[in-house]
């Protein structure tokens, strides 16, 4: 233990005694450490990149080994070849990317120039559109001008009435003298005055109280539906008075021709003299007093069916015919029909003539023309007569009736005048089996007028036999007027000879032909009551030149409804690929005009007819009572009448397609869609309308007592739709002359019928090129069941048809108008009962007034909507009813109006795509 602390203590004790030394060795050591770092750290690399510069100079530049090298040796280093391949994208980028901006640069250029173009282009348009302004509104201003040159504004002429006391001019010189000019007061009728016509109250002149009752009540019906008759004698234009017939009484003696005279002056606006005053006899028997005769009637007409030569004043004086059905209406289902065109009897005549009636009936055949010629005429041709037609009757050549004396008492008559025999009933037996009805005027030829021979044309027309008139002198009804020689022979007595030549030469369809006019002219001027005062009143109108009265219009009470949303266009509907249908009206919807010219047709076309004009119709505004002439006044009409149409503007498709057809170069149509209870259908059909062009307005007749409800949204096609409440659910009220219909054309749809718009802008077209016409979708015909002996309705496809339906088609307003007012009832009533068949009395009615078919477009058939409810059609009666309603149509009208046609109208160019240069002319072989 004690060696080792020794030690120890050597050992301590050696390294603190020598403790300086060591401290500065390690102290150099230090230094020196860290100048040789600093050396190998800085001076090293700079003396290895001299000597290796020093290296790749001596070696030349092929054989350097540190220093750049040329081209693309650098990327022969494997690890450096992706980023040199990113540099050569991104280079090639920046210059695709420098040259874009160039050409972008060049374009903002470009288009700062066009800009500039375009600024100083706009401004000079907006000169020349500055210039039209003016040059328009100074065209306007001239046009004005020459409009104010040429039609000069005008205000009504004042109306100048007389005082009640005023003695007016002059009287003329005799009463025979009497004529419009002399006797009628023109300043109480001006043009616009309307033609207001004061009717005496019967019961306030003395012989009022004897006048036949059934007389003074047919009058009196006829007073209140007429719309010219007024309340205030103060405007009135025309007076009536009411003389005659009067009832024979034994009570009471006769009225002595002055006291009626005195009793004519003390009228309260008689004014001395009568003038504008019509005196109007109606008889109803054949033998009827003449009431007037010897009576000074001063300037006042007269209107009678009896009249000698010295009484009857030309022009001023008027033939009227008798009132047979005084209170009610003929019954069409008796009347025969109007074929076949031969019936039993070539001709008939009975009657008796007891004051001249000689032993002619015993006496041989008449002399011949031969003989005749040699020797004198014969005293009374009536004798002649009697011996030719006896003549005829004895050769058996033909069937005929004749007979001079009656089986029981003769009716009474005029002298000279053959009076009928027999009771009316039992003549109209033989009248309906004759072909010719003789209607041999009175011997006296001073009697130019008769009521007995009145009353033989009437019955004639009534049952359909044709009148012959032996007798030149006769003055038929209202001869001024109509043109007898359309449907009554007239043949002067000296030709009785020749009388059955002359009937045996005449063809069927002349036969035909005369027949349906007279028929024509019987149920408009003869057949009822009304019909006679509209007649008389109309013949006065028209021989003052006074334009007839508007149309009645039907009122439409409408349906509030709310409109929803904008409907939108069927694809469907509206596909017509790059053709142009028609412009869609953004301005107002605008009416028809309703006339083209205001007083010229009064004079200048008035004997224009359908049938006879080479070239376009016309109708004109009269009322279909104005005996203008019996073959045109069926076609006359008044408001919304036709007007003067010619063809199409013709050229080409294009062209054609611009111009709509026709010459009226603005039009528009009404669509009337009538709708029972299907609120869901008919808001999809309206939707469909939607865009249509040329479209006016939609009338939707409601149909049903029920009210739309209140929560139904009505779609907003842009267009007003208006909805017209009914009285009644009829399908009559389809046609009804709406005032809400303002255009000419009416489309008539079905609420179910489903029509593209270009289908609907082609029957437009067509019907503009013939406006006298039905021109629609589904073709129908009817046909002859030889098995029943009947009339058929039929739907089968076929080469010909003779109806087009108006649940699609297009017809001028006019025809609502006739099919209303004017058609008979009963065949309204007939559409009431079956609710059914509207549609083929519009064609019956059609047809019958123009005899042309319809125009049926486009070759479908079928036009119902798929899933629509079921319709009244689908039912099994329909069918059966339709037959029917065809057989007591043509009962009515006593011959089947309908006409078969195989035309149809398909479009050549519409809708057909053709190269621009391709439309300016075409040749179709």
């Amino acid at each position: 233990h004690t060696s080792y602390s020794i030690c120890t203590m050597q050992r301590s004790g050696g390294i603190v005694g020598n403790s300086g030394q060591p401290w500065v060795l390690r102290r150099v050591r230090l230094t020196w450490l860290s100048f040789m770092l600093f050396f190998i750290l800085v001076f090293f690399p700079l003396i290895a990149h001299y000597y290796l510069t020093t290296i790749d100079e001596a070696g030349g530049p092929d054989k350097r080994i540190f220093g750049p090298r040329p081209g693309g040796e650098l990327c022969e280093a494997k690890h450096v070849q992706d980023l040199c391949r990113i540099r050569e994208s991104v280079s090639e980028e920046l210059l695709q990317l420098e040259a874009k901006r160039q050409e972008l640069n060049g374009e903002i250029a470009r288009l700062n120039l066009r800009i500039e173009a375009c600024k100083r282009s706009i401004d000079s348009a907006k000169q020349d559109l500055l210039q039209l302004k003016n040059v328009i509104s100074q065209t306007e201003h001239s046009y004005k001008e020459l409009m104010a040159q040429n039609q000069p504004k005008l205000s009504l002429p004042v109306r100048l009435l007389p005082e009640k006391d005023d003695p007016g001019y002059p009287p003329p010189k005799s009463a025979q003298n009497c004529r419009l000019h002399t006797c009628f007061d023109y300043a109480r009728c001006p043009l616009t005055s309307g033609f207001p016509v004061y009717v005496y109250d019967t019961g306030s002149y003395p012989w009022g109280e004897k006048l036949d009752p059934l007389v003074k009540q047919g009058f009196a019906s006829s007073i209140k539906s007429s719309v010219y008759v007024t309340d205030n004698p103060n405007i009135a234009c025309l007076y009536i008075v009411l003389v005659g017939e009067i009832q024979e009484s034994p009570s009471s003696p006769p009225t002595s021709p002055l006291d009626l005279e005195k009793q004519l002056k003390v009228l309260p606006y008689w004014r001395l003299d009568g003038h504008n005053h019509l005196l109007v006899h109606l008889s109803r028997k054949s033998l009827t007093q003449n009431f007037l005769y010897n009576v000074s009637t001063g300037r006042a007409a007269v209107a009678q069916s009896t009249f000698f030569e010295h009484q009857y004043r030309e022009g001023f004086d008027m033939v009227v015919s008798p009132l047979v059905h005084a209170l009610s209406e003929p019954n069409f289902l008796e009347v025969p029909p109007q074929v076949p065109v031969k019936r039993k009897y070539l001709f008939t005549f009975q009657g008796e003539k007891v004051e001249s009636l000689r032993s002619s009936l015993l006496e041989a055949p008449p002399q011949s023309f031969e003989e005749e010629m040699e020797g004198d005429p014969p005293a009374d041709y009536d004798d002649r007569i009697i011996g030719t037609l006896k003549a005829v009757q004895d050769s058996h050549l033909d069937q005929v009736l004749v007979e001079f004396t009656c089986k029981n008492q003769p009716k009474p008559s005029l002298p000279t005048e053959w009076a009928l025999c027999g009771e009316r009933e039992d003549r109209l037996e033989v009248l309906k089996v004759s072909t010719f009805a003789l209607v041999i005027s009175p011997g006296d030829v001073q009697l130019v007028a008769s009521a007995g021979c009145s009353m033989r044309l009437f019955e004639a027309l009534e049952v359909g036999a044709i009148p012959v008139v032996l007798g030149d002198h006769s003055k038929l009804p209202y001869h001024h007027l109509i043109r007898w020689s359309e449907a009554v022979i007239m043949v002067p007595k000296p030709r009785i000879t020749e009388l059955h030549f002359l009937l045996r030469s005449i063809s069927d369809n002349d036969l035909l032909a005369m027949r349906r006019q007279g028929r024509f002219l019987w149920e408009t001027y003869f057949s009822t009551s009304e019909s006679i005062f509209s007649t008389i009143l109309a013949s006065v109108r028209t021989s003052i030149q006074i334009p007839a009265a508007p149309i009645r219009e039907e009122p439409a009470q409408e349906i509030p409804h709310k409109a929803g949303k904008l409907a939108g266009t069927d694809a469907n509907m509206a596909d017509n690929g790059d053709l142009d249908l028609g412009p869609v009206e953004v301005e107002p919807p605008y009416a028809s005009p309703r006339f083209l010219r205001n007083f010229t047709y009064t004079a200048a076309d008035v004997y224009r007819t359908w049938n006879r004009a080479p070239g376009p119709f016309h109708l004109f505004p009269h009322t279909p009572l104005d005996p203008v002439l019996p073959s045109e006044a069926k076609f006359l009409g008044s408001g919304t009448g036709f007007r003067p149409i010619g063809g199409g503007s013709g050229g080409s498709g294009k062209e054609f397609q611009a111009a709509l057809g026709g010459n009226v170069p603005r039009e528009q149509f009404t669509v009337v869609m009538l709708t029972y209870e299907r609120e869901e259908v008919l808001m999809n059909s309206l939707e469909r309308l939607n865009g249509l062009p040329y479209l006016n307005k939609v009338v939707v007749v409601w149909n049903s007592p029920k009210p739309p409800s209140d929560d139904l949204l009505w779609p907003d096609i842009g267009l007003p739709i208006v909805v017209v409440r009914t009285e009644k659910n009829s399908l009559n009220n389809r046609f009804l002359p709406w005032d809400a219909v303002e255009t000419e054309a009416v489309l008539s749809i079905d609420d179910d019928a489903h029509l593209r718009h270009d289908e609907i802008m082609f029957g437009f077209r067509v019907w503009r090129e013939a406006r006298d016409r039905i021109v629609g979708f589904p073709g129908r015909f009817h046909a002859w069941d030889v098995n029943h002996q009947s009339w058929l309705y039929n739907s089968n496809y076929s080469c010909e048809l003779s109806m087009v339906l108006t649940g699609a088609a297009f017809f001028h307003k006019y025809y609502a108008y006739l099919y209303s007012y004017v058609m008979p009832q009963a065949i309204r009533d007939m559409v009431d009962e079956y609710i059914n068949c509207e549609d083929i009395a519009m064609n019956f009615l059609v047809s019958h007034i123009t005899r042309k078919p319809p125009i049926k477009v486009t070759s479908r058939w079928t036009f119902r909507c798929p899933g629509c409810p079921q319709a009244l059609s689908h039912d099994d009666s329909h069918f059966h009813e339709r037959h029917k309603c065809i057989n007591f149509f043509v009962k009515v009208y006593g011959y089947m109006p309908l006409l078969y046609t195989q035309f149809r109208v398909d479009s050549v160019l519409f809708k057909t795509r053709l190269p621009h240069d391709k439309t300016k002319c075409f040749k179709f072989i």
